[in-house]
């Protein structure tokens, strides 16, 4: 359909002129302000903005200040426990206007149990509008015409929702599949019937049934499952790369982790150049995408239903174990700098307020609002002060693969007790051989290089590093064994407590584990 691909991309051009020019003239604080004070007026009159003074609030000369010092900060349970509770009950104007008619479920990397995420109607819309902003970025690519035409495969969770007589629950993909405009039918794939499968297994060998019928330019999923999904094409039909089947793959949109440990094992799939493009959605909203081909760095949606601020992630605001500290320091857009890492808080218009999401990032030009993401509030490692981050973490394994042209599919690190001091242990997913000794001098040694304080605590407190070599197919079935494989679950980088033991006690009963 040639008239239609020109058509689409006409339409993105049209769109994305007045987009830049509105970027270009957009003060991101100001904008900021105007969100704060949308969201405070519409729900002053919920139970919330009733509870906490809204209506005071706009009348304050400084909305910022007077926001932060009425209202706390809220992790998810605190806030399910005080306010959300009622609106899974079908109470309405709680702490938003209306009924919430859905709720994503979500457990994170860190959780054993899902949380109930509120999704409204201007959630949606918000996620919508997001959505439609980042294709119309695309028009800056100069792709073809044909290129417009072409299937966009998303490997989420299953669209089907649960109904329990007050509201719907299921994987944000699913509740945004149920939204989607009519228009972009013709290019989802894979589909509403094998959308709905719950079962990954089921799904992925429904995914490469149908595969020789699709005509993909676009693949948006998780990195992990994607990969997967590729390799099994590849291997089902007896292909090279998936280029011989999707000739036309274009770009890859990947979201919820860093992509550099992938990379590797993604180039040996592709028989040509892919661009990627990285997204940062979550089950609480729309907050970020990679506006640029030559930087891996998004840029913040900063009027689009959504309110930040930052909590400098340090020892004054979180403890040990990355628990938020009382009256943390708390700063708005106007107030942050390049090269911190921060905690991010959302206000939003699905009734999140002042809520803590559990990502942290670190912006690499404040002015502009680009950012990375590195890592998890209660993923990282600093047992004797060495602030090991996800960041850090997967950094050093893409320094191992480059160096010694292997591929690490997952990994994750612990670190514990060792005599009367500390020691680290890592655990890489490959299917190719490489000495565990070596690699963990190897690992220590760039970790030296990438973080300070890494490296003094490295002569001080930490004694030692281990590392175990286990085939990439154990970190796949440990998730598959905690009903957590495929959708947008991610292996977790950090393992503490528990969810360690219990990782340790899966590897001994596969006979895999030397400690």
């Amino acid at each position: 359909m040639p008239i239609l691909g020109a058509l689409i991309k006409k339409a993105y051009e049209l769109r994305h002129m007045p987009v830049e020019m509105k970027i270009s003239r957009l003060k991101p604080v100001d904008a900021q302000k105007k969100e704060l004070r949308k969201l405070l007026r519409k729900a002053q009159f919920t139970a919330f903005g009733e509870h906490y003074g809204f209506e005071d609030i706009l009348e304050s000369r400084d909305l910022a200040s007077a926001f932060r010092n009425a209202v706390p900060v809220f992790d998810y349970n605190s806030m399910y426990k005080q306010w959300w509770y009622r609106a899974l009950n079908g109470e309405s104007y709680v702490s938003w206007p209306g009924r919430v008619k859905y709720f994503a479920l979500s457990s994170g990397t860190s959780e054993a149990s899902s949380k109930h995420i509120p999704i409204t109607q201007e959630m949606l819309n918000s996620i919508k509008k997001a959505s439609i902003r980042q294709l119309v970025s695309s028009a800056k690519y100069n792709f073809p015409t044909h290129f417009y035409e072409k299937g966009m495969l998303m490997i989420g969770g299953s669209t089907h929702l649960q109904y329990n007589g007050t509201y719907f629950a299921g994987d944000l993909s699913g509740i945004t599949a149920a939204n989607i405009p009519f228009w972009f039918e013709h290019f989802y794939k894979p589909g509403r019937r094998i959308s709905r499968t719950s079962d990954w297994a089921t799904k992925l060998n429904e995914l490469v049934k149908k595969a020789p019928s699709w005509d993909i330019g676009v693949i948006v999923g998780v990195p992990a499952w994607v990969q997967i999904l590729i390799e099994r094409i590849i291997e089902e039909y007896k292909l090279n790369t998936i280029h011989d089947i999707w000739p036309n793959l274009t770009v890859y949109v990947h979201s919820g982790v860093s992509f550099a440990p992938y990379e590797k094992s993604f180039e040996k799939l592709f028989g040509k150049p892919v661009i990627y493009s990285e997204s940062y959605l979550a089950s609480e909203g729309y907050i970020a995408y990679q506006t640029r081909l030559d930087r891996r760095i998004m840029q913040l949606i900063v009027d689009n239903g959504i309110y930040y601020e930052f909590i400098p992630f340090n020892e004054n605001n979180f403890d040990d174990e990355g628990n938020l500290r009382e009256n943390p320091e708390t700063l708005h857009l106007g107030e942050v700098e390049n090269d911190v890492e921060y905690a991010l808080l959302l206000s939003t218009n699905a009734g999140a307020w002042r809520y803590l999401i559990g990502d942290t990032i670190k912006f690499t030009d404040a002015r502009n609002c680009e950012l990375i993401i590195t890592g998890r509030t209660k993923q990282f490692l600093s047992l004797a002060g060495e602030h090991l981050s996800v960041e850090n973490m997967s950094r050093a394994i893409e320094m191992l693969q480059d160096e010694f042209n292997i591929v690490v599919k997952e990994f994750t690190v612990t670190g514990f007790r060792h005599g009367s001091m500390f020691a680290h242990r890592w655990y890489l997913g490959t299917d190719q051989t490489i000495n565990p000794k070596l690699a963990a001098s190897k690992i220590d040694e760039y970790l030296c290089k990438l973080n300070d304080d890494y490296m003094v605590e490295r002569t001080e407190a930490i004694t030692d590093v281990f590392c175990e070599v286990l085939p990439s197919q154990v970190f796949y079935d440990y998730m598959k064994m905690l009903g957590k494989e495929g959708s947008a679950n991610k292996f977790p980088r950090v393992l503490k407590g528990q969810r360690h033991e219990q990782w340790v006690d899966y590897l001994r009963s596969k006979a895999l584990s030397s400690h």
